[in-house]
């Protein structure tokens, strides 16, 4: 189980700031203990580190002025979007200040000759959909949560379509960032691709709010396909779904969403969901085209997983059966929740290639097995991520020691086939420990790049890095 060390407080600082930041801000800025609490706030099993203050800005100018005043003082700097992120990234280890993106929510410019739009950070992904909507785009990176897109960016985010959009990291042309010194620069123009200089833009993209906070995005967009099919197989076994995925990806089928759920998934979604599924290996599937080619994207599917055991094929191109479907695998971790009233969800993820991917789903769910651990699994298996959802009874101490073993050993076992501790969770406070490992000499460049930029370690202390408290 992770422990969320606790870092030195500049008490001092924090006072002088707190009181500066409330003349200047007012109401905008909150002390009370249940809204740091929120702010602190993780859904994993590292515990609440509430931050001393959590201030709105209106403007990146705004949040400009609050980086200044917190640099002066040496105060830590931690960005909030809404709070969906898994590893502790919101946690405030030495104290400070959370700056609450959420009422930076404007859609500021749609060039839809170009297929890109620039919005403030605290758009959510739902929002912006809503939209474009009326100029037939779409942003098409789709976490499950209604994620703002500046937490998006700075987790790197995917979800359900990465396999055929990418993700955040592909689908972002620049962006406008506040640094630790409390300067404002911008990455890049709007031009789909450059060679001038260093790629700022995917480096702030991912660093967790490290080594900045984004303030503006400018992302690309998609044209709503003119038709989209839903559909799902049954297999026999994870193992007989994962090669037919791999199968799929190879033959270059251009699947737009292809995901994985177990018979424990499946189960926990009939319920929850109200759905009537096989509860045995699912794939849920979407291809995105003209009618015919989506059509004829089904249909090669459909071949394709009857080498592999798939039966009960069911395409749909009604829009109402096809929300129906996606919300319920975007309800999984709730769903999952009720298979065990009162568990706590402890939710990890790990990417492998492709090829491993069968592989690795086995060992994972016969790992649990052995440890007798209720572990779903669910996965955005065209691109070899997949999560696993551990139900605990935190106050048994070998059952939490059982699933930190867990844990512990898929991340190993991941890194050991090629692939991450995690595909798209981000590091946080939750896998620091994990990334030496994965990266080896790569993470020492990596710490003085943050060194570099925030010598003072104030933007978002304590995460992805080992915890240091100068």
């Amino acid at each position: 189980m992770v422990q969320a060390k606790s870092l030195r407080r500049n008490e001092a600082g924090i006072e002088t700031v707190v009181g500066i930041l409330k003349q200047q801000f007012g109401d905008r800025l909150q002390t009370g203990q249940a809204i740091r609490e929120q702010h602190g706030h993780t859904t994993t099993w590292i515990e609440n580190q509430p931050p001393d203050a959590v201030v709105f800005p209106h403007s990146t100018q705004e949040v400009s002025e609050i980086v200044k005043a917190c640099a002066t003082h040496k105060v830590p700097v931690i960005a909030f979007g809404t709070g969906t992120s898994l590893e502790g990234h919101v946690n405030a280890p030495a104290g400070g200040i959370s700056v609450d993106l959420s009422q930076m929510n404007k859609v500021l410019a749609v060039h839809s000759g170009d297929l890109d739009c620039v919005v403030q950070p605290g758009v959510t992904r739902e929002e912006l959909n809503t939209h474009l909507r009326d100029q037939g785009l779409f942003f098409p990176i789709d976490p499950g949560a209604n994620a703002s897109l500046g937490g998006m960016a700075a987790t790197r985010a995917s979800g359900t379509n990465a396999v055929r959009y990418g993700t955040m990291k592909d689908n972002i042309l620049s962006l406008e960032a506040v640094m630790p010194d409390g300067q404002i620069i911008r990455t890049g123009q709007r031009a789909r691709k450059s060679s001038a200089g260093y790629d700022l833009t995917r480096l702030m993209v991912g660093a967790e709010g490290t080594l900045g906070i984004i303030t503006e995005l400018t992302l690309r967009l998609q044209g709503i396909p003119e038709a989209i099919t839903s559909a799902r197989c049954v297999f026999p076994s994870v193992d007989a779904a994962c090669q037919a995925v791999m199968m799929t990806i190879q033959y270059g089928v251009p699947v737009a969403r292809i995901e994985l759920l177990d018979e424990v998934s499946v189960k926990a979604a009939n319920a929850y969901s109200g759905l009537a599924l096989p509860e045995t290996s699912l794939l849920l599937l979407e291809f995105h085209g003209s009618t015919g080619g989506a059509v004829e994207q089904a249909e090669t599917f459909g071949q394709i997983a009857e080498e592999f055991g798939g039966t009960d094929f069911a395409a749909t191109s009604t829009t109402e059966e096809r929300n129906k479907l996606w919300q319920a695998r975007h309800d999984m971790y709730w769903a999952s929740l009720q298979l065990r009233p009162g568990a706590r969800g402890i939710s990890t993820d790990v990417c492998v290639p492709i090829s491993r991917l069968a592989e690795c789903v086995t060992a994972t769910r016969n790992k649990a097995k052995e440890l007798e651990l209720l572990a779903p699994i669910v996965g955005h298996v065209g691109d070899g991520n997949f999560h696993t959802l551990l139900l605990i009874d935190m106050e048994n101490a070998d059952e939490v020691a059982k699933a930190d073993g867990f844990v512990g050993w898929l991340n190993d076992l991941a890194i050991e086939m090629e692939g991450t501790c995690t595909g798209e969770h981000g590091i946080g406070q939750g896998k620091r420990s994990y990334l030496a490992k994965e990266l080896g000499a790569a993470l020492t460049f990596m710490e003085a790049v943050k060194k570099a930029l925030d010598p003072d370690n104030i933007m978002n202390p304590g995460k992805i890095f080992p915890a240091r408290d100068g």
